[in-house]
């Protein structure tokens, strides 16, 4: 399988982030609302895909080419067990930010002050310190990039492997490049799996999710992890797709995903947050739960 020749097709890995913002605006509804359990119309995609820049949908188009189960499966032999670096949370952050701002020189912001909006978001509406946490580290895992991982194994909307590719991911269309598309075996709903297994047992598409999960899942509660794992399965958690590999754990884990959507998503200000007053407390939460140094 050849690799494009320009593998970092966007400005920055966040131009990405931009980009499913503007895919699920901001909706002028109660949070609760918003993200009930009950079934939700699925989203419109065609005024979405009509305003895409062209360095996403190129994105797009190798993610959705190469992302196939012998790539995944490749990437799980790579990296697991993690014998990448030893490093603690503050030190990952780090890393991240000087390569997220030095990539994007637009960016006015740096990564951990995103990272600290979206832990007070979900502090100042009075949930828990792992859900805080949660949202302080999700993104964590892009430090994939420091391992040299092209874009499209970074970022992205998460998906199954192994099995039919839904409509409802963004730019389906774009799999018709997919190896996998010619394996009959893999063109059924359930694909190699069984009905109601749990996303436990599939895999998914290979990206920061799945990287950090496996990074921080000794520490975290199950709603963490899951928020962690599977925050870029918007054909999931946001289109209802996939229902029929999940079990009563994955539709109750859900509630906390969809919860956390919104904090992800809408939690980004113009008002810089105070580090100075701010980053003590955040110290004393990540060293709560995690140790000095984790292997990645």
């Amino acid at each position: 399988m050849a690799l494009p020749p320009n593998d970092m097709p966007m400005d920055s890995l966040e131009e990405w982030d931009e980009d499913v913002r503007r895919r699920y605006p901001e909706p002028d509804m109660p949070a609760d609302a918003q993200f009930a359990d009950s079934q939700a119309e699925s989203h419109d995609f065609r005024n979405y895909e009509e305003g895409t820049r062209d360095g996403v949908r190129e994105f797009y188009r190798q993610n959705h080419r190469y992302q196939t189960l012998d790539f995944v499966r490749k990437m799980h032999n790579k990296y697991l067990p993690l014998q990448q670096r030893k490093m603690g949370i503050w030190e990952a952050m780090k890393q991240l930010s000087e390569i997220i701002d030095v990539s994007d020189p637009d960016t006015e912001m740096p990564q951990i002050e995103h990272a600290i909006q979206s832990a007070e978001g979900i502090r100042k509406d009075g949930h828990p310190d792992w859900f805080i946490l949660t949202g302080l580290i999700h993104d964590l895992g892009k430090v994939l990039c420091l391992f040299g991982e092209p874009q499209w194994a970074v970022v992205g909307d998460t998906f199954p492997v192994g099995c039919a590719f839904s409509e409802k991911i963004v730019l389906s269309e774009l799999f018709a490049e997919n190896d996998d598309m010619r394996v009959p075996g893999y063109q059924t709903p359930c694909g190699i799996y069984e009905e109601g297994l749990g996303l436990d047992h599939v895999l998914m598409s290979w990206g920061h999710d799945e990287y950090l999960y496996q990074v921080v899942k000794d520490y975290l509660p199950l709603e963490a992890l899951y928020i962690i794992r599977y925050h870029s399965f918007y054909a999931a958690h946001r289109e209802r797709a996939y229902g029929h590999l999940m079990d009563d754990r994955d539709d109750k884990m859900f509630r906390w995903v969809r919860k956390f959507n919104r904090y992800d998503l809408y939690t980004k200000a113009d008002e810089r947050p105070h580090l100075d007053r701010l980053l003590p407390q955040y110290e004393r939460l990540v060293a709560q739960f995690f140790p000095e140094e984790l292997q990645w």
